[in-house]
């Protein structure tokens, strides 16, 4: 098994980089194996690692429910963080001029997480989501507050069509004076869909504009659908 920074390293980042230009997400293949999506949905059922759970109908999100994890993070999940944000940070950084964004972002996580918990952001953002037969999570941005990385992730745990049915990952774009477009991205056991928490710019023939995103879970049909979120800003 190799490392987080060995995985992330070999992706195929010409394509993902593409990808992301172009629709505004990207997924990775496999990138947790079986094992470690196992032990992360175990964790689930523990107390110690988490800050907090959510029912998202008690708040109007959807049905379903989420814990985030507390400082600090497990060092699997911390490992992978900062692996992923270093080589997003430059394609983040080619993105902020175009998303107004004054202050080029760290090369290095814990850089950013230091503006961050400066701000007031300073609860951690990782989170495992549960969804089971009739729930379903309502289109949104996880911004949490002033200080927003562009990029996150979300990693598939269950293998679908075994573990669970339907809970498509949902995307919608909204471009201006435009209908919203939508976009189902199937996803195996263990890979991830890296995609824009809020804006990603778009090259127009009158020049670059910005296109807001959100995302959301189709309604989980059959069985259990876990999933592990990545943001790499914290929360206020």
């Amino acid at each position: 098994m190799t490392s987080a920074s060995a995985r992330v390293a070999a992706l195929p980042w010409p394509r993902i980089e593409t990808e992301l230009a172009t629709q505004g997400c990207a997924t990775t293949g496999p990138l947790f194996t079986p094992d470690e999506c196992a032990a992360l949905t175990a964790l689930y059922g523990q107390d110690k690692p988490f800050r907090s759970r959510v029912v998202m109908q008690r708040h109007g999100f959807g049905q379903g429910e989420y814990k985030y994890f507390d400082y600090p993070l497990p060092v699997t999940l911390s490992d992978w963080r900062e692996a992923l944000y270093e080589r997003l940070a430059p394609l983040a950084n080619a993105w902020a001029p175009a998303l107004g964004v004054d202050a080029p972002y760290p090369l290095r996580h814990a850089e950013y997480i230091a503006r961050c918990h400066a701000a007031g952001q300073t609860r951690p953002t990782p989170l495992l989501l549960r969804y089971e037969p009739g729930d379903y999570n309502c289109l949104h941005q996880d911004l949490y507050g002033e200080l927003q990385f562009p990029l996150q992730l979300t990693v598939l745990l269950s293998r679908p069509g075994e573990d669970f049915g339907g809970g498509e990952f949902v995307l919608t774009e909204q471009r201006p004076r435009m209908q919203s477009r939508a976009e189902v991205v199937p996803l195996q056991q263990g890979e991830a869909v890296i995609f824009a928490v809020n804006q990603r710019p778009v090259q127009g023939t009158r020049g670059t504009y910005r296109v807001t995103m959100r995302h959301g879970v189709s309604r989980v049909r059959s069985g259990r659908r876990m999933t592990l979120g990545l943001i790499f800003h914290d929360a206020a």
